[in-house]
């Protein structure tokens, strides 16, 4: 399979958004019924008209860092380094394993890898300010791994103070000044702090919207996985025929875990908000992979043992959704309309495929740019039934 044909398609320019629709529901909404093959086009302030009642709507509560931030060398130079935030599970998981067998002592030395717009040295330092700064320890092409002693939750301050959002390329000439991009690239629940992206598909949402689905009996759940770098990039046919593909750190607590088996056990319908729930919720057990997916070497999913975390269930996911796939899970999905050739584009048209839906994706795709729909991370939304 040539990855390039099958999951290609020509976008207009100017149908890539820059920013998103104001209030965010006002962005537009394209329904897909599988069932009936039949496509609506409406806004995303009517969304719960199409939702069915009493269903059960999971979220991914995610928070994206600011991680680019300018550092200075012991020169005096300047240097951008962006940090690979979603990485940042490694630092946080293993914190609280080692805390919760070791009687509450903390790592010494927290390692994170970045990219560097320049050169630097092995063992130099960069700076935040003249208290705190990471020192450079290894480099595999144009990453570079680098070490500090200061607690993570000092490093998302500091990212926080001076940072700037990490958005992608194709908005990277928004109209919107700095602050606004930091508030328009969250979702109005973000929580947990470690992405690298947004979960866009969140972003429409407002609480006038959440008001009109709990009318309807519409619950809501919440899990987190940190969004790398990767779900950018395109799938290369290397990739495809490894079937492996980024890891990325999720948790999900015992809570939402219960409420997710008892909705599907009552027969309600479960919306994933998302491809990253889709991909937690189907990260749950790797014995649901399909028999085409081959096994990769999946962390399995663990228990947080000390008692503050004890129902929070973690883990790292490199699972690859693509055609076909067997969903255990979801019903209904809500997601963006995404870049030609990514695995988020594989994910949907499994979504499609095992929804026996006669449209494929990028027919749709198609249809949406016909009607003017807007692209990408602050474009409009689909919802497929």
């Amino acid at each position: 399979m040539k990855i390039g044909n099958v999951f290609n398609y020509y976008l207009p320019p100017e149908l890539i958004s820059k920013q998103p629709a104001s209030p965010r529901d006002s962005s537009r909404l394209f329904v897909y019924d599988t069932k009936t093959n039949k496509i609506g086009l409406d806004y995303f302030y009517h969304l719960h008209k199409y939702i069915p009642n009493n269903s059960l709507m999971v979220f991914n509560k995610t928070k994206v860092l600011p991680a680019r931030i300018k550092m200075k060398k012991s020169t005096g130079g300047k240097v951008k380094v962006l940090f690979l935030v979603n990485e940042i599970g490694n630092i946080q998981y293993s914190t609280i394993n080692i805390q919760s067998i070791s009687n509450n002592q903390t790592i010494n030395k927290n390692k994170i890898r970045v990219f560097v717009d320049r050169k630097v040295q092995i063992g130099e330092r960069l700076f935040f300010n003249i208290n705190y700064y990471v020192t450079v320890i290894d480099q595999q092409e144009h990453i570079f791994t680098v070490q500090f002693d200061f607690s993570i939750e000092t490093l998302f301050t500091l990212l926080e103070k001076k940072g700037t959002m990490p958005i992608p390329l194709y908005i990277k000439h928004s109209p919107l000044n700095r602050s606004q991009l930091r508030e328009k690239y969250q979702t109005i629940f973000a929580q947990n702090k470690g992405s690298a992206a947004a979960p866009t598909a969140s972003l429409h949402f407002t609480n006038r919207l959440f008001e009109k689905l709990e009318k309807k009996g519409i619950k809501k759940e919440f899990v987190t996985l940190h969004v790398g770098m990767g779900t950018f990039a395109p799938v290369t046919d290397e990739q495809f025929k490894q079937k492996k593909l980024h890891k990325e750190w999720y948790e999900i607590d015992q809570h939402t875990s219960q409420s997710v088996q008892r909705s599907k056990s009552e027969g309600k319908k479960l919306v994933a908000v998302g491809t990253t729930v889709v991909r937690t919720l189907e990260s749950l057990n790797p014995k649901s992979r399909t028999l085409l997916r081959l096994t990769s070497g999946q962390v399995n999913p663990k228990q947080i043992p000390n008692s503050k975390e004890k129902n929070l269930i973690y883990s790292k996911t490199d699972l690859f959704i693509y055609p076909p796939y067997e969903f255990r899970f979801v019903d209904h999905m809500i997601t963006n309309f995404h870049l030609p050739g990514s695995s988020l584009m594989m994910l949907v048209e499994a979504f499609l495929q095992y929804k026996n839906a006669k449209r494929n994706l990028v027919d749709l795709y198609k249809i949406a740019i016909g009607e003017k729909f807007r692209f990408y991370s602050f474009g409009d939304g689909m919802l497929i039934l």
